[in-house]
């Protein structure tokens, strides 16, 4: 007999307020598109004003943009207000704002590592800040983009998988502590997704692609913005706590002790041995720059 699933309650997005942070591109763009087609009416909030408003124009005026840093804790307020005030509550937060360095640490400023996790972290706590009183108003649902970095590890991402990892607890302690509210809370783990910002390190370093196109099964999978938007979009109507893109990147969670124990460790040390002078040396050629062209606020 086949096992019993018990299958969530969904949620229809027709009619109910979504804001989601670094819309203006990539994940957050795409994911903007699609929770619109659905129904949602969309707040898309960011650094880049021409492209927000280019998105918000192409999904139609029911829709609006925000400009805001999401380290700027009173610029997010600012966009949390606006939306309320337009739409008249807040029913999802997706905080999506990342940035990826292209550096390791001994080559890094101390400006990059500290601006990745302050964007990609903090940056993600001051979003849930500034959106919570209004998600609770609404018995709403929180996304958290983490990534498959959170678990998983690879030279050139110290800041970025330890940001990541960090987005993961905190959506794992926010989540029992707003249950009771009935509150919802999701962290997304995509691995290699068709961005700007993947791009631009594939760009600048061809050894950081070389060891990510060896890494093993979802581990190297690359995904496209839009396939993972269709992920996110369907979380964002069944609420659950995880979203991996593919989906097979569970199963590397769920044995994550494995790929950063003992023994994946020393297969890990082996390669780096290998990859990592060649990579710090593409590093240097880059003459200081620190983050690729489309990481805007880095």
């Amino acid at each position: 007999m086949a096992a019993f699933r018990r299958q969530r309650p969904r949620t229809s997005l027709a009619g109910r307020s979504v804001l989601i942070t670094g819309a203006a591109r990539g994940i957050g763009a795409e994911l903007a598109r699609r929770a619109a087609a659905r129904g949602a009416r969309v707040a898309l909030v960011g650094l880049e004003p021409a492209r927000l408003a280019a998105v918000a124009d192409e999904l139609g005026p029911e829709h609006l943009w925000a400009e805001a840093d999401v380290t700027d804790a009173d610029a997010l307020q600012a966009a949390v207000q606006r939306t309320v005030d337009t739409f008249g509550g807040l029913d999802v937060v997706v905080a999506n704002a990342g940035i990826a360095p292209l550096t390791t640490v001994l080559t890094s400023s101390a400006h990059a590592l500290a601006r990745t996790v302050e964007v990609n972290l903090i940056g993600a706590m001051l979003t849930v800040h500034a959106a919570l009183p209004e998600i609770v108003q609404r018995r709403g649902h929180v996304v958290l983009i983490s990534s498959a970095a959170a678990f998983a590890v690879l030279p050139g991402m110290s800041a970025y998988c330890a940001s990541k990892a960090g987005v993961e607890r905190f959506g794992d302690v926010l989540r029992l502590e707003v249950a009771h509210r009935g509150v919802t809370v999701a962290s997304a783990h995509p691995t290699w997704i068709d961005t700007d910002m993947v791009r631009d390190t594939d760009d600048a370093l061809p050894t950081f692609t070389a060891t990510r196109e060896q890494l093993p099964g979802p581990l190297g999978a690359f995904t496209s913005v839009g396939a993972c938007a269709d992920a996110l979009v369907e979380n964002l109507e069944i609420r659950g706590r995880r979203v991996f893109v593919p989906g097979s990147v569970g199963v590397v969670s769920a044995l994550r002790q494995l790929v950063t124990g003992v023994v994946g460790e020393k297969l890990a040390v082996a390669m780096s041995a290998r990859r990592v002078p060649q990579l710090e040396r593409e590093i240097a050629a880059l003459g200081g720059r620190e983050f690729g062209q489309h990481s805007v606020g880095a």
